[in-house]
């Protein structure tokens, strides 16, 4: 698994868990606020985007997984 396989997961893993915290309707709902998580992480995929560059991509990379072709 690539490095930009594994960023993808985590980063689904940290929408989907931030949504369920924040959305007033889950049954896990803790406080709004973690929607803010969830604006945060979007807004890292989308600036990746444009500069090619990811935090949660180098430390992955770091601890060990294959870069992406």
């Amino acid at each position: 698994m690539t490095s930009w396989q594994i960023v993808r997961i985590i980063a689904g893993t940290f929408i989907f868990i931030s949504v369920a915290l924040g959305a007033p309707g889950s049954p896990w709902f803790v406080n709004e606020w973690f929607l803010a998580f969830t604006a945060f992480v979007g807004a890292n995929i989308f600036q990746s985007g444009f500069t090619r560059w990811c935090l949660m991509e180098t430390i992955v990379r770091k601890l060990g997984a294959k870069a992406s072709a």
